[in-house]
């Protein structure tokens, strides 16, 4: 396939790789200034998507998304794909869905879940919203970049999946990271607290996949100083896009509103900017209840 893609940062790049890797036929556009083996450089994002088969984006925000689609959607081919892998709150992406489907092409959400390591290796997982017609267009180019695409149904189901997914996430790694703290301070060994939760009903994806505690479990950013693997500033924008999504619906999300206010805490007041996700570990650790 001819296919453009714009944004080609820690994410963008590696699954713009992935493409032209299998032999598709990629143009690439970025503010910054970076180059993507396999990718031919566009001037704009207007360049990178006229007469492409289908354009993905992978985008910061709602925001720039809305203008990037200003741009590019009327330099597309009709029926050509609009794929947008960026987050973004749920209004954009079905407002960008509906100006897409005006200019006669088909439009795609699929946020993804599975960070960096998963766009290098080629297994992200894609939550889709969209039509039938579309997801089976684009579903070649999903095998490619990941290891698993979900049609969710409509425009914007695939940004209520991811959003949804992630407040659970952002819930239970606190949740995980609270209980570590406490069992230090009764004296329970870290390594036994995993070995009775890892197997009761305190089973977690944050526990058993991605346990905060250094040594204990699987390989996790924690030993690894808690660079991130999942940033704790995205998860703190994924909480807020779910609080935004929470409040358009009059949804009652009391645990996610707490650990969206932990996690801006944690980020914009004390030291988790820049760390991972789990590094809430430690802050819990100095910490006493007052």
């Amino acid at each position: 396939m001819k296919i453009g893609f714009i944004g080609l940062g820690n994410m963008g790049a590696p699954m713009a790789a992935n493409l032209a890797k299998a032999g598709h036929e990629v143009t690439g556009f970025d503010t910054a200034d970076v180059s993507v083996d396999g990718v031919t450089r566009a001037g704009t994002a207007a360049e990178a998507a006229a007469g492409r088969e289908v354009v993905i984006t992978m985008l910061p925000n709602g925001k720039i998304l809305r203008a990037v689609a200003d741009e590019i959607l009327p330099a597309m081919d009709a029926g050509a794909v609009f794929l947008d892998c960026s987050t973004v709150d749920v209004e954009s992406a079905r407002a960008v869905a509906e100006q897409a489907d005006k200019a006669g092409l088909l439009a795609l959400d699929a946020p993804v879940s599975g960070g960096t390591g998963g766009a290098v290796a080629g297994t992200l997982t894609f939550m889709v919203g969209g039509s039938d017609d579309a997801f089976a267009k684009a579903k070649p180019l999903f095998d490619i970049m990941g290891q698993k695409a979900v049609h969710c149904g409509p425009s914007g189901n695939g940004q209520a999946a991811k959003i949804c997914n992630n407040m659970i996430l952002g819930v239970t790694m606190i949740a995980t990271c609270e209980a570590f703290a406490l069992a230090d301070k009764l004296g329970l060994d870290r390594q036994a607290m995993f070995d009775v939760v890892s197997t009761s009903s305190g089973y977690s994806w944050t526990m058993n996949a991605y346990c905060p505690a250094p040594g204990v479990g699987p390989q996790s950013p924690a030993d690894n100083g808690y660079k991130p693997g999942f940033a704790a500033d995205l998860m703190l924008k994924d909480l807020r896009l779910s609080q935004l999504a929470a409040a358009a619906v009059d949804a009652d999300t009391p645990m996610g509103q707490a650990a969206a206010a932990l996690y801006e805490q944690f980020v914009e007041k004390e030291d988790g900017a820049g760390r991972d996700f789990s590094a809430m570990l430690p802050r819990f650790e100095k910490r006493g209840r007052g």
